[in-house]
């Protein structure tokens, strides 16, 4: 029996979550081909109920999105985030982000499945993408040629590049040895959908509270008219097991209080569910033939919604390095092309892990001093045009050297 010959393709991406297929998109529009493995059954996560997860994409996320046509495929419209409100507690005193001249939203909340199924259709609709769900990698070799993987079933592709988007436990970051700065903040986010009863007006709100920020994201009304938001409240592990324990009315009104009570009557939409919460970095992104994406690459702390932002920056990031290297003639498993692209992301994602670390530690200091002068820091941001300026950017994804698709232009 003679042994069939490896499949080829420009790029192997190993994980099939939302940063994979965003980058199968990016590859796929520019005309370069990729595989996509994952063990995951794709039909599991086809026509899912909501389960009160949510994405806040950021706009300049939504460009790259648009341009690779995966909102062609979006099942419903997201809400628009016109302002963010960030706060001190209940304490008086705000800081206001809103769009800038062009009128552009901060960002759009979109329930993850909505996402996930828009991309997958985007990724069904590829010409250059190939699938292979419910397979799982067994043998896995990079060397100075390529890129080579044999799957469960015993076929075989090769490349000349493997990318890792496998999230946070990546086994190809792991089996490449690339260490990781990591820790645990002791803290779970939970996560769910409640309805209100005065409207949101699309405002996004980040409530600090010492033991934890309280996150409040505008969504669409339900058909009745029911207004609803999503919520993301990190809280200690020892409170979070309290309040996971409370019954849905319970609950309802402690979220109630968190809010001051500003939309309203409250009650819960969606079943509860909790992550812990930690930080990683890897030094590095890259290795011989190997880029690592997403949470494989980097994760933070959801207190200003950037997580998967990150990871589509570094798929934009990425897409762009490569199809610029094809044009070139140039292998895509080249050390200077990956060198391009650790050295286009890591400034980027280490700035964020770091404003986000400092902004978690900042607010989590108790007491009526550090509150007076977090609040003070806050009046001083809203009158400096340039500073708010920068962090309204960022907010945006709009800081840095923008690759092309975030900025919405094709490859």
């Amino acid at each position: 029996m003679t042994r069939s010959e490896p499949a080829t393709t420009d790029a192997i991406i190993l994980g099939g979550g939302l940063v994979g297929l965003a980058l199968a998109a990016a590859l796929d529009s520019a005309g370069l081909r990729c595989t996509i493995v994952d063990p995951a059954n794709p039909d599991d996560r086809r026509d899912a109920s909501f389960d009160g997860r949510t994405t806040a994409v950021s706009s300049s996320s939504m460009r790259m999105l648009r341009t690779t046509g995966v909102l062609d495929h979006l099942p419903a419209e997201g809400c628009a985030i016109q302002a963010i409100r960030v706060a001190d507690g209940l304490k008086p005193g705000s800081l206001t982000f809103e769009p800038g001249e062009d009128g552009e939203p901060l960002g759009v909340m979109h329930e993850n499945r909505h996402l996930r199924a828009a991309l997958l259709a985007r990724a069904e609709a590829g010409a250059n993408i190939t699938l292979r769900w419910q397979a799982t990698p067994q043998e896995v070799v990079r060397d100075d040629h390529k890129a080579w993987v044999r799957l469960a079933d015993g076929s075989e592709i090769t490349a000349p590049l493997l990318i890792a988007a496998e999230g946070r436990r990546s086994p190809t970051r792991e089996a490449a040895g690339i260490r990781m700065a990591r820790w645990s903040y002791d803290h779970q986010a939970i996560v769910s959908t409640l309805a209100h009863d005065r409207p949101h007006e699309q405002i996004a709100y980040e409530i600090f509270y010492p033991a934890g920020p309280f996150a409040l994201l505008p969504m669409n009304d339900l058909e009745d008219g029911t207004h609803r938001s999503a919520i993301v409240w990190s809280i200690s592990n020892a409170q979070a097991a309290g309040l996971l324990a409370l019954d849905d009315t319970a609950f309802a009104a402690e979220a109630e209080a968190a809010m001051g009570g500003f939309l309203g009557r409250i009650r819960l939409l969606t079943p509860r569910s909790s992550y812990p919460l930690g930080f990683h970095h890897a030094v590095r992104i890259t290795d011989q033939r190997l880029a690592l994406v997403g949470d494989a690459a980097h994760a933070v702390h959801p207190i200003a919604g950037q997580g998967v932002n990150l990871g589509f920056r570094d798929a934009a990031a990425l897409a762009e390095v490569l199809v610029d290297g094809a044009r070139l003639g140039l292998d895509l498993g080249d050390a200077q092309l990956l060198a391009r692209y650790q050295r286009w992301r890591a400034l980027d994602a280490f700035s964020v892990a770091l404003a986000t670390d400092g902004l978690t530690r900042l607010y989590g200091v108790p007491g009526k001093t550090a509150s007076a002068v977090r609040r003070l820091g806050m009046a001083m941001v809203d009158r400096l045009g340039p500073l708010k300026q920068r962090l309204n950017a960022a907010a945006r994804g709009n800081s840095g050297e923008l690759p092309r698709l975030l900025v919405g232009e094709a490859l």
